[in-house]
């Protein structure tokens, strides 16, 4: 009795191990990767050619090509991402996911390639905001996107000013444009996202650190073969060039992790 329960559990072992995302990925011959396509320099869908372009997509191209696949990009955002990738939308989200012990309890991140501080967005034409120091002050009204790592850090950081927390990205912009806020908060690629397709845009930076967060991949729990293996893509394309290549060509070698 005690030898079949033995072999129970040595088969069944074998077959959870053999039953990895990254053998069904060489099966169907297709990778399957959640990208958010608003995500200026991240995983941008540029509407003149409807092409991704950023980072992620561009690391996305190369997993495939890695793997020797086939690619298909799934359209993701941060409300719909741990649903997303638990109920196996896609193989593995990849638009510079911000770790968060929240999410780490629902998706597994892999070792992070960006890290960014937090930036501030106001308008040319905001009297009251001319650096990081006229933030925290009352009177100051700050947007953060619901869901986003931003709303709990503004959230203890904030002493003075009022936050105003907004249902998503474009309702921040709003928000400042109206004058209903005075800034919004994001990261480095926004930002520039909003200083390259706007007139109106004034980027404020931070005078030191002031919230730095990694930025990384994520994939689903209980397959650690699927999880190695996107880890040694990871370090490989820190140490072949890669990942540099792609932050240069997106405008985000300030913020890339190659250590």
């Amino acid at each position: 009795m005690f030898y079949k329960m033995l072999l129970f559990i040595v088969f069944g072992v074998m077959a959870f191990a053999q039953n990895s995302k990254l053998d069904e990925i060489i099966q169907r011959n297709k990778l399957k990767v959640c990208v958010w396509p608003e995500y200026y320099g991240i995983s941008y869908l540029e509407q003149r050619t409807q092409t991704l372009q950023g980072i992620d997509s561009d690391l996305a191209k190369e997993l495939a090509k890695d793997l020797q696949v086939s690619l298909e990009y799934v359209p993701s955002s941060f409300a719909t991402l741990l649903d997303d990738v638990n109920t196996n939308k896609c193989d593995i989200a990849m638009f510079a996911i911000g770790n968060t012990q929240a999410r780490a309890q629902k998706v597994r991140f892999t070792t992070p390639h960006l890290s960014s501080d937090i930036y501030a967005v106001t308008t040319k034409s905001n009297q009251k905001i001319n650096s990081w120091e006229d933030i925290d002050k009352k009177g100051v009204v700050v947007a953060v996107a619901k869901g986003t790592y931003h709303e709990p850090v503004m959230k203890s950081k904030l002493k003075n000013a009022e936050l105003l927390v907004v249902s998503n990205f474009h309702a921040r912009e709003q928000e400042v444009k109206a004058g209903r806020a005075d800034v919004f908060m994001t990261d480095y690629p926004f930002g520039k996202r909003m200083l390259a397709q706007t007139n109106w845009a004034k980027l404020i930076t931070p005078s030191s650190t002031y919230y730095l967060s990694d930025y990384s991949w994520v994939v689903n729990y209980g397959d650690e073969k699927w999880y190695q293996r996107v880890e040694k893509f990871i370090k490989d394309i820190k140490q072949d060039g890669r990942l540099l290549k792609y932050a240069q060509q997106n405008g985000l070698e300030p913020i890339v992790k190659l250590h």
